[in-house]
């Protein structure tokens, strides 16, 4: 199917809401992870999120370029053709972009889609995060209108995130963030509230309750998902019972069955997966090349065996591992056998 537009989107997270199931939201960097997160998906017929992070969208654009946009487009616009194969809803979003790269790399990607648009084509991306959490709320908060007001103008839904996320992903390391900044507030939900829906648009929230990126053993990360019922239950007191966020779980890989579920029924849609489905794709090469250690390497004088040492060998065992991964995603997170007709 098509990648979704604004309509297509919006019915994804409706659905969700609805049916107390989240889109797992893999992240990919490459041709070769991005279909991977396709097979998964489709393995288990849920609809689901495929999204670029500047960091990833660098790497794509090739060691010589390193230019965030460009890779981010590419890897798009491969989507574009290559989600026409299955037949799931995929949206196409942005991870973590911070304010001192919004400029290089969110407003050319929303221009990018303005674009397109006056050519009479499709949006390129169905949505783009914001992360303002280094910022004060009321300063993360004007950055995000600001952004909001593009986002709905060009038909994209925004997603901003308030409170910080812990540990350590892309380069960006809150590993020492204060232990009160990793659990958002009902205020803090109120507030953002307020300032965005007003608006007009569509936007989602990835309010933190101990969310920390990467994975830990058991019992390292405390979260507290009473937080988002919390504040789900302050927004619809003060603006009416129809006010509820569609909230986003970031820092998910690792969490417990139990958590993950409770998440849902408090209005969480979109999970954001990276570390287990790295960890997924990573396994099965080195597996590869320490089965076949002597035909990767050409030891003591031999020539190898070409088949073994081919990048389409491992990569191909590298694709199913994280294909596997990403559609037990869809089963943990309930979105399996739900893809919807649109």
């Amino acid at each position: 199917m098509p990648v979704v537009d604004f309509k297509g989107f919006s019915a994804m997270l409706d659905a969700a809401n609805t049916g107390h199931y989240a889109y797992p939201a893999i992240n990919i960097s490459s041709i070769v992870t991005a279909n991977a997160a396709l097979a998964g998906l489709a393995a288990e017929e849920s609809d689901g999120i495929l999204q670029v992070s500047t960091g990833a969208g660098q790497f794509a654009s090739g060691l010589e370029v390193k230019k965030a946009t460009d890779g981010a487009i590419a890897l798009a616009e491969y989507i574009h053709r290559a989600a026409d194969h299955y037949d799931i809803n995929i949206a196409l979003h942005t991870d973590h972009c911070h304010p001192e790269k919004v400029d290089g790399f969110l407003r050319p990607l929303i221009a990018e889609t303005a674009a397109r648009r006056a050519r009479g084509q499709k949006n390129l991306f169905s949505g783009h995060m914001f992360d303002g959490s280094v910022l004060p709320l009321q300063e993360n908060l004007a950055a995000s209108q600001e952004l909001m007001t593009l986002c709905r103008d060009n038909e994209i839904i925004l997603e901003v995130e308030i409170g910080v996320v812990g540990g350590e992903e892309d380069g960006v390391d809150n590993s020492g963030a204060p232990a009160e900044k990793l659990y958002t507030t009902p205020e803090d939900m109120v507030a953002t509230w307020a300032a965005l829906e007003p608006l007009g648009g569509r936007f989602m929230l990835a309010a933190t309750f101990g969310n920390v990126h990467g994975v830990y053993k058991p019992g390292h990360v405390q979260l507290k998902p009473s937080i988002l019922r919390d504040g789900q239950a302050a927004v619809a007191q003060q603006f009416g019972a129809e006010a509820r966020f569609d909230l986003v779980f970031h820092g998910g890989s690792g969490s417990g069955l139990e958590e993950i579920h409770e998440t849902l029924l408090y209005g969480v849609v979109k999970m954001n997966i990276d570390t287990d489905t790295q960890y997924a794709f990573t396994r099965p090469v080195v597996d590869h090349i320490m089965t076949n250690y002597a035909g990767v390497l050409k030891v003591d004088g031999e020539v190898g065996v070409k088949k073994a040492y081919d990048p389409r060998a491992y990569l191909k065992k590298g694709e199913q591992g994280m294909a596997d991964r990403v559609a037990r995603a869809a089963r943990d997170l309930k979105s399996a056998g739900q893809s919807l007709d649109l």
